[in-house]
């Protein structure tokens, strides 16, 4: 059928199945049908505070029904929403409104004031009256306004250009109309904000959490026969670090498809995950925010490429570049850089942020790695993060994923640290709950690595190095770790 408003697409899955459940978080549910309702309330309410076509409104929310409420609401008006983290400092908080100006703020704290109205978390906008007219069906021109701070620790923007319409009766990534899809990632990070819209707009059905949780998620997957999962490499070493009685007693049969994104996964996790749930139901997608380019790779395909992250998908380009900007042989690391199917520029626009392109339009996130014969991609690190060390180049992202290989260890992080002889020394951050020894990791990553790669610093800690998205900061590590001169 014609692509229609998301909007809309909402407001036929509420007329069709109007009992039929649509978001499930911790002990509350709510169906299509009250999930529209309430939108429309909060659409009328977001409209009398100056919201219209073309806005962007920013949501600092936590993970909630209340969250998805919000966004629909946003989009009823032809508005854009621009997610933020509600455990955000205030600092950084206010850096991200001023620099999307929006025409609301929904979840702004207690006592905090802005240039924009603002509403604050559990905003009621109360029973409808008879005074309430039917929203106008209404397009918005952008989909979704995501924050990144990127490696530079700046916020900025990425505006989605494409429209918010779509197919209400098509499913997206092998999604099913009547399928269960559990988030149990921030929605105010694209994979979760993406996948769960997904799975809603084709009407089905998300379970929500609050917190990942291992054990917790195992149990949701049995208890609402979910069938597709997005999760973080580091959410699945959790669950692969359960004993293996208490993992493997759920019921994971109705699984289908377990999708891996957000950060390279380490080979011996994958190999893991794969034997555990068989090849056909592992899958693993790489791409940015900007969607200028991505790849996809089944578990059966991996097993034959192991370690890539797949080929591009949907008639996106990938080359792999060396820093005279010619293209590197297969096998050979450099740049990775993208080109969109409607070429440079079709997929986003930045606010606070210049893309890095090349003189033709090729972009790039950033990231290091290379083609192999078959133009599968493996990822080696983001070119921002890499050490030299002693005219060596060290990835972190390959000495952390031996780090993590340890059983003791529950996530690790891998810095450049001024060193007078090397340049820079490669140094590690160890968040061990087991208790390990330096000498146990040394002797442990010999098996793993080139000498030259294993830390010469160990640093341990006893909090998670990397959030519920599964992302590391190392600038904000290094700089804690480096005296300004």
């Amino acid at each position: 059928m014609p692509l229609i408003s998301y909007g809309r697409a909402m407001a036929r899955h509420a007329e069709r199945h109007p009992e039929r459940v649509a978001i499930v978080h911790e002990d509350r549910a709510i169906a299509f049908g009250e999930l529209a309702r309430r939108a429309d309330r909060l659409a009328r309410a977001y409209r009398a505070l100056g919201v219209g076509p073309g806005d962007l409104v920013t949501l600092a929310l936590p993970n909630s029904i209340e969250f998805f409420e919000a966004a629909l609401a946003t989009w009823k008006l032809g508005a854009t929403p621009q997610p933020v983290s509600s455990r955000l400092p205030e600092l950084e908080r206010r850096a991200i409104v001023e620099l999307a100006k929006p025409a609301l703020v929904v979840g702004a704290p207690e006592g905090e004031r802005y240039a924009y109205p603002s509403v604050p978390v559990g905003f009621d906008p109360g029973e409808p009256g008879a005074e309430d007219e039917p929203l106008e069906d209404v397009v918005p021109p952008c989909v979704r306004a995501m924050t990144s701070g990127g490696s530079t620790g700046r916020p900025k923007l990425i505006v989605d250009l494409v429209p918010a319409q779509c197919d209400p009766d098509a499913g997206e990534n092998g999604m099913a109309p009547d399928g269960t899809t559990l988030v149990p990632g921030p929605l105010y990070h694209a994979g979760p904000f993406m996948t769960s819209w997904s799975q809603l707009l084709c009407g089905g059905r998300v379970v929500l959490m609050t917190r990942f949780d291992p054990r917790e998620s195992l149990a949701l997957i049995e208890r609402h026969r979910v069938d597709w999962v997005l999760f973080v490499p580091t959410m699945m070493q959790r669950i692969w670090r359960l004993p293996a009685a208490e993992r493997e007693r759920f019921d994971l049969s109705s699984l289908r498809r377990v999708m891996c994104t957000g950060a390279p996964s380490p080979a011996w996790l994958k190999r893991g995950w794969i034997e555990w749930l068989g090849p056909e139901r592992i899958y693993e997608a790489y791409g940015g925010t900007e969607r200028t380019g991505g790849t996809m790779i089944s578990g059966t395909e991996w097993l034959a490429h192991p370690g890539s992250v797949g080929r591009p998908t949907a008639g996106r380009k990938i080359r792999v570049l060396r820093p005279d900007g010619s293209e590197c042989d297969p096998g050979e690391v450099g740049e990775v850089f993208m080109m969109p199917p409607g070429g440079q520029g079709s997929t986003y626009r930045y606010v606070g942020a210049e893309p890095t392109a090349t003189s033709d339009g090729w972009e790039t996130l950033g990231d290091m790695g290379w083609l192999d014969a078959e133009g599968f991609l493996y990822l080696a690190d983001r070119k921002t993060d890499m050490i030299v060390t002693g005219g060596a180049n060290v990835y972190p992202a390959e000495v952390e994923a031996a780090l993590d290989a340890h059983p003791a260890v529950r996530s690790s992080a891998v810095i450049g640290l001024p060193d007078d002889d090397l340049g820079l020394r490669v140094h590690a951050l160890v968040d061990a709950p087991r208790a390990v020894s330096e000498s146990e990791l040394r002797e442990h990553l010999a098996k793993h690595l080139v000498r030259y790669k294993i830390p010469r610093s160990f640093e341990f800690v006893s909090e998670p190095l990397r959030d519920d998205a599964g992302k590391v900061r190392r600038s904000a590590l290094r700089d804690a770790r480096v005296k300004p001169a």
